[in-house]
């Protein structure tokens, strides 16, 4: 600081700012202003391109008549459960993967599958569809039968197994392969940001490696599983492509995972629906976008406050 400076500084009480500073300062505001903006932008889109949905001339496509239920609550129902299942599918795999890389495996190891895990990530949407209707539907389709025939009591497994394999449980599979890649990054991370000391500590009291990671890392990184899950999951409640080229789906709301009976995804049907749409019918498309919009900023409010509960649980501690 040079005398200057100093000088100014008494005088105002206030640290006098370089022009570096005052450039990276503003540019840093308006960077961060411009999400708001675009974020904001977005959501006016949606609600006006909406409106004529809510109030069209034809029932078949007022979402204010009964058709909203019949026509929108299977696409809500349908990508709800959808990245569910691939949220319960990748999430447990993910922080394995993670905890392997990070506590497990030699350093030479943990770097190589590090790379690999990130370029998962970099792998477009459209070829993991086409992995999943050419590889994976016909090999898990002798899967299916085996679990119709063995487990149809099971109220998930029931109905009649499909006989191609592209059923819900392919595409959640086919998502859950999707999302891995980020919350394994995420959770490695976490997991390598653990006080290395309460690891030191819980191992010189006498704890083998997995004791000492239930009890020192796995409660430091919780609040980091629970971003990477919701990252996770909303990454899977607007994939597209993938999903329509994997899912066969006839618009009901059903619980079965082995039929050929499955509903889809509103970023599916709109992908669908959209080049064959006009009038009114498109404003109902962009009705189910802006629907879509809000469910994934609530899961991402609820991730926020989720993560908040737990910082005020550890500085309480």
């Amino acid at each position: 600081m040079t005398t200057a400076t100093a000088a100014n500084t008494a005088a105002t009480g206030k640290p006098v700012l370089s022009i570096g500073d005052r450039v990276f300062s503003r540019s840093a505001v308006f960077a961060g202003s411009m999400i708001l903006v675009t974020l904001a932008a977005v959501a006016i889109f949606l609600i006006v391109q909406s409106v004529p949905a809510f109030f069209a001339t034809d029932e078949s496509a007022s979402l204010l008549t009964s058709n909203f239920w019949a026509y929108v609550g299977p696409l809500v129902f349908g990508t709800v459960w959808a990245a569910t299942l691939a949220l319960v599918i990748a999430l447990p795999i993910s922080i394995g993967i993670a905890l392997f890389i990070s506590h497990y495996a030699p350093r030479k190891l943990s770097q190589v599958l590090g790379y690999i895990v990130d370029l998962l990530a970099a792998v477009p949407s459209v070829v993991y569809g086409l992995w999943g209707i050419g590889v994976l539907a016909p090999a898990v389709q002798p899967i299916y039968e085996w679990l119709n025939t063995n487990a149809g009591w099971f109220p998930l497994f029931g109905g009649t197994a499909s006989g191609t394999g592209r059923t819900i449980l392919t595409a959640a599979i086919v998502l859950a392969v999707m999302i891995l890649p980020i919350m394994t990054a995420i959770c490695r991370e976490v997991f390598l940001q653990a006080p290395a000391l309460h690891e030191e500590a819980a191992l010189a009291l006498g704890a083998t490696r997995w004791e000492m990671i239930r009890l020192a890392v796995l409660p430091f990184g919780r609040a980091g599983i629970v971003s990477a899950a919701m990252l996770g999951l909303g990454r899977a409640l607007g994939e597209t492509m993938a999903v329509a080229m994997v899912l066969s789906a006839t618009g009901v709301v059903t619980l079965n995972l082995l039929t050929s009976q499955n509903p889809s995804t509103i970023a599916a049907n709109i992908a669908l629906s959209f080049p064959e749409a006009y009038g009114e019918n498109v404003n109902v498309l962009i009705a189910t976008g802006l629907i879509l919009f809000v469910v994934t900023l609530l899961v991402n409010a609820l991730a926020r406050w989720i993560i908040s509960r737990r910082a005020e649980f550890n500085a309480a501690d």
